[in-house]
């Protein structure tokens, strides 16, 4: 019981952590949301956490059946969130420098971040396609003699550990733009832009060659 836990937790955490990559994650979603507030950030980062949550425990779970389901193949997905990551990116990259002057608070302002909280900021920024088609890798490769009491122990402890760690990042990235400042800030936040750009096309890319390798091979 203890090896298959100690062996889950690490397959899962050294798997979904470096692409989910949560301090990269928390940048890209201060230069999205450059104005909110402390408290705002607070409630965004409880949103975005339990959204990844949900969509990491339901990829390892049932994320095979319900792309099967539909018909999706895990290269049509990278296809088609490459095309969204990459529009991002491009988005990000061509919005105008605004000054950092806070705006006041207001219902629509505050619903508007919570409309963000699942899209962009969860679903791709966050747990993008790359950490789906992980996630369901995993899940159907892991137990292959059925579920155990030490597999599911394990599988909730690296979703918490995941889990932490992008609350712990969202929280707190408002302490980057204060030490980076509003020049250093808006620099970071145009390169991390082209960065997601490029994410976006490489995840298109790979997507393209699995379809065209495919095809070869009928």
């Amino acid at each position: 019981m203890l090896e298959e836990f100690s062996t889950t937790v690490l397959l899962i955490v050294a798997g979904l952590f470096p692409i989910i990559n949560p301090p990269a994650a928390a940048f890209i979603v201060l230069s999205i949301v450059p104005h909110a507030s402390p408290a705002e950030r607070a409630e965004l980062a409880r949103r975005i956490t339990l959204n990844s949550l949900v969509l990491l425990l339901v990829s390892l779970s049932v994320g095979a059946y319900v792309l099967s389901f539909f018909g999706i193949s895990i290269p049509v997905l990278r296809v088609a969130g490459g095309v969204v990551i990459a529009m991002a990116g491009w988005t990000l990259l061509q919005s105008p420098a605004d000054d950092q002057t806070e705006a006041a608070p207001s219902a629509a302002h505050t619903a508007s971040l919570r409309a963000k909280a699942f899209y962009p900021l969860t679903l791709p920024v966050t747990v993008g396609p790359g950490a789906i088609a992980v996630a369901i890798a995993l899940g159907t490769g892991l137990p292959r003699s059925g579920l155990s009491m030490g597999h599911l122990i394990g599988v909730v402890v690296a979703l918490a550990i995941l889990s932490a760690s992008i609350y712990v990042c969202m929280r707190f990235a408002g302490h980057l733009n204060r030490l980076l400042g509003t020049v250093g800030t808006q620099v970071a936040m145009r390169l991390f832009a082209f960065i997601i750009f490029c994410i976006g096309v490489q995840i298109f890319w790979l997507g393209v060659s699995e379809l065209i390798g495919s095809l070869h091979l009928h």
